[in-house]
């Protein structure tokens, strides 16, 4: 039996639940990971070495530990985070050693792949573009003062936390050079798994970067659109679960998606949704992949099982 060749693009805990689900049920993974995080740990390690913010990455790796005592003493090691007063307060042990693999090898892919081998990782895990980006977000109504004011929010923490509307984002560089190894397994994969994710910080940025734009638009793979279970968020007060296939539409109204997954919790108007869903040429999916009791939680076997009867 082969199995299929999926690329996971996301980033955070929505690309970590992700991928804890599609490691039940595939064997070859690749996730491509966002770099625009300017906070905590690898925002500080962002600014001090001028690397990729290592974060997502460190937590998609985490993701993938191979089912084993030794994949999970390590995954635990990597994401273990010191405490304390000292400068070593609120650094994750992953960032740390990723960032040393790079300073190594001069390499980020290699640096991440040497990760993965500590790990026996079911899968590979590469970053979206070959250098760090900024976010930068039009806003309606962030100075609650000036409700009608539209302004420009830069970075990904301040976007997340926006008190205002987001509008539309892009990035800085505007034109960055993608990983190349991200472009090529996004050619040779079968199904593509965009989502879920914060959609502005770590779902849509993979839409800006021009050269992994035009693989996700040009690949001959299926392509899987999940949506979030927590759809009022900072970042997309008030938005719809249609406003959320609106704005990758938006976004990139080239990209025709296959296939929207949602879990029943959160469709507020199925006929307004199962519209976007078309007018993206994708058939809708109405699943529960949220755990029992706590709906803003991926439950990892039901969203597995949700993923392995689309994937086929």
């Amino acid at each position: 039996m082969r199995y299929p060749r999926v690329v996971a693009l996301g980033g955070g805990h929505g690309l970590s639940a992700s991928l804890s689900a599609l490691r039940l049920v595939v064997e070859e993974i690749t996730a491509v990971v966002t770099v625009a995080d300017d906070g905590g740990s690898s925002g500080r390690l962002r600014d001090e070495f001028g690397v990729l913010p290592p974060g997502d990455l460190r937590m998609a790796l985490a993701a993938l530990c191979d089912d084993s005592e030794w994949g999970h003493v390590w995954a635990d090691v990597l994401q273990h985070r010191f405490v304390g007063d000292g400068q070593l307060s609120g650094h994750a042990l992953g960032n740390l050693l990723i960032v040393a693999l790079w300073q190594q090898h001069q390499d980020p892919v290699r640096g991440l792949d040497l990760v993965g081998r500590l790990l026996n990782a079911r899968g590979r895990v590469l970053p979206m573009a070959a250098v760090p980006l900024e976010i930068r977000a039009t806003v309606a109504g962030a100075d609650p003062a000036a409700p009608d004011a539209v302004t420009e929010v830069r970075g990904q923490v301040q976007v997340a936390r926006t008190k205002g509307k987001v509008v539309s984002i892009s990035i800085d560089p505007p034109q960055p050079p993608a990983c190349d190894e991200s472009v090529a397994a996004l050619h040779a994969a079968d199904w593509v798994v965009l989502g879920p994710g914060s959609w502005f910080t770590s779902v849509v940025p993979h839409l800006l970067v021009p050269s992994l734009r035009e693989a996700l638009v040009e690949t001959r793979a299926r392509r899987l659109l999940a949506l979030n279970l927590e759809l009022d968020t900072a970042e997309t007060t008030g938005f719809t679960a249609a406003r959320h296939l609106e704005v990758i539409a938006e976004h990139a109204p080239e990209l025709r998606i296959d296939v929207v997954l949602v879990d029943p919790s959160v469709v507020d108007d199925e006929a307004s949704l199962r519209d976007a869903a078309r007018a993206l040429g994708a058939e809708l999916v109405i699943s529960q992949v949220a755990q029992a009791g706590h709906p803003g939680t991926h439950d990892p076997l039901r969203l597995a099982a949700a993923f392995r009867d689309i994937l086929g």
